[in-house]
């Protein structure tokens, strides 16, 4: 059982607390080359220093951003897997996964299926109004972007979702017992960090509704398929095919895509369609191609505690 692998006497909450300021404190570090490099182009252009991410992005070239933005996440990994391996005395496998070992098979499927949503959405958005689009394709910095966001996005993806899903997922369920707090604390979490994103700035904090619902179908994903395959497949697929297929001058992501989204932003159908139809079809697809059952417990459950940490916990008492 997936948020089990972490239940221990051993595993206190205030040890995830001290984990979550290592790997924050992590993350800082990694975007230092990021800091030395705007710092540097501010010197050369007398543009001085810019005031929002927008600015920021738009500073470097978009290939160099996008490296160097991403380079903070594989820091931040890497303190992920440290903290969980010495500070928690656990595997990386038991933070990904309840199975035996990674079923890579879950993650290609679940990133395959929604590469497919996305190309039909953006396909679709295309021809039905194409006037808000230009050609933005340049082969040789396309290509550049292609080796940059094969490598470096499903860091960043994986790290957010070993951050969430796993990391204080676990630590969540290690306070409360039970699963359906940590599917909404690490939800809503996920949601409001994404509160500075500049397409909540031009859309309005309606845009909270896609990025909480998200938090909550990769929560469910984890919890209902006893592991992180799903949500780290669907992760990757949602920035990745993003990142190459469309970029816009108020996105996180400003890249050197195919396509550049020259429209008004406007929070509406758009918002409100992915949450409570398309998401839905998504776990109804993986929940008949893994048999999901029994949703109550594993979503609103108690935590079962196994044998050995029974027996850890009394001779713990005895001491």
């Amino acid at each position: 059982m997936y948020l089990e692998n972490a239940i221990s006497t051993h595993n206190k909450f205030w040890k995830y607390l001290i984990g979550s300021i290592i790997i924050v404190f992590a993350s800082f570090i990694g975007q230092i080359p990021l800091g030395i490099a705007i710092v540097l182009k501010s010197i050369e252009s007398k543009q001085g220093f810019p005031t929002d991410e927008t600015k920021l992005m738009k500073m470097l070239s978009g290939n160099l951003s996008l490296f160097l933005i991403l380079f903070s996440f594989a820091v931040a990994l890497l303190a992920i897997y440290l903290v969980v391996k010495y500070l928690h005395n656990q595997s990386f496998l038991t933070l990904t996964t309840s199975r035996t070992r990674v079923d890579w098979k879950r993650i290609f499927f679940s990133f395959g299926v929604w590469s497919i949503f996305t190309i039909i959405s953006v396909a679709i958005s295309y021809f039905s109004e194409p006037e808000n689009f230009v050609m933005n394709f340049k082969p040789m910095p396309f290509l550049i972007l292609l080796v940059i966001s094969i490598i470096m996005i499903p860091i960043q993806t994986s790290t957010e979702e070993y951050v969430f899903r796993g990391y204080l997922m676990q630590g969540f369920a290690n306070l409360s017992m039970n699963k359906w707090f940590p599917l909404l604390m690490t939800s809503l979490i996920f949601g409001l960090l994404h509160i500075a994103n500049p397409e909540v700035q031009k859309m309005g904090t309606i845009t909270m509704v896609y990025y909480i619902g998200t938090g909550l179908l990769l929560g469910v994903m984890t919890l209902m398929d006893e592991g992180m395959e799903l949500a780290l497949g669907f992760h990757a697929a949602n920035n990745l095919i993003s990142a190459l297929l469309i970029t816009s001058d108020w996105t996180a992501f400003q890249t050197d895509s195919i396509l550049k989204d020259k429209s008004t932003p406007s929070a509406g159908f758009e918002i409100i369609l992915p949450v409570f139809i398309i998401f839905p079809l998504i776990l109804l697809i993986f929940s008949k191609k893994y048999n999901w059952s029994n949703w109550k417990e594993k979503l609103l459950g108690k935590i079962e505690i196994n044998s050995n940490i029974k027996i850890e916990s009394d001779e713990h008492a005895k001491l």
